[in-house]
């Protein structure tokens, strides 16, 4: 049985990110996996990591828990909108104050180079456009994927990490959302 989380990084519970993140869901717990969730626009915390890495904020429970729940997962799916070329500030947030050195990664000493602590994971990145899918590929060259694929999720350790990208959303039909949503459904059961 395979253990994943699902973290959702928009923070408007009522946007389609949260059907996408619910259809997985889904999928997931009818193929038999143990899934967890996130759910950023749930949460009580800082986003901004005020020192840097120069001095430790306290994580607060919230943080404390969604710790626990990334170091459990052997599977983690990321749902979130592509805000200009990026992800949301909420999400950025989560990610600055909770994949820090010493849990997403270590520092060598004496050296530019670092150790990955999150190795043993995949992920699964679904995101949504107000552009084309092809304009954001070709044109804009998918600023958003890389960020959290190489500079994010590689950088601790998590491999393979595939990315699913719908859109344009904005004036999208019923029939193109509910398309989407059996899709990623299905990816759920496949638990990938």
């Amino acid at each position: 049985m395979k253990k994943i989380l699902i973290i959702n990084g928009h923070p408007d519970k009522e946007s389609y990110c949260h059907a996408l993140a619910e259809v997985y869901r889904k999928g997931a717990l009818a193929s038999g996996a143990e899934v967890k969730e996130i759910v950023l626009a749930d949460l009580q915390f800082d986003p901004i990591l005020h020192f840097g890495y120069r001095k430790r904020t306290e994580l607060e429970p919230d943080l404390i828990e969604a710790w626990e729940k990334i170091k459990w997962a052997e599977h983690l799916v990321w749902v979130y909108p592509v805000w200009w070329g990026s992800v949301p500030a909420l999400l950025k947030g989560f990610i600055d104050r909770v994949f820090l050195p010493g849990f997403g990664f270590k520092k060598r000493e004496n050296s530019l180079l670092w150790d990955p602590l999150l190795k043993g994971r995949s992920a699964r990145i679904i995101s949504t456009l107000d552009q084309p899918v092809w304009f954001y590929w070709l044109v804009n060259r998918r600023p958003s994927h890389w960020a959290m694929k190489r500079l994010t999720l590689n950088f601790c350790g998590i491999k393979p990490v595939r990315c699913t990208t719908i859109g344009p959303i904005r004036l999208s039909t019923d029939t193109f959302r509910t398309r989407w949503l059996e899709k990623i459904e299905r990816l759920g059961i496949a638990q990938i």
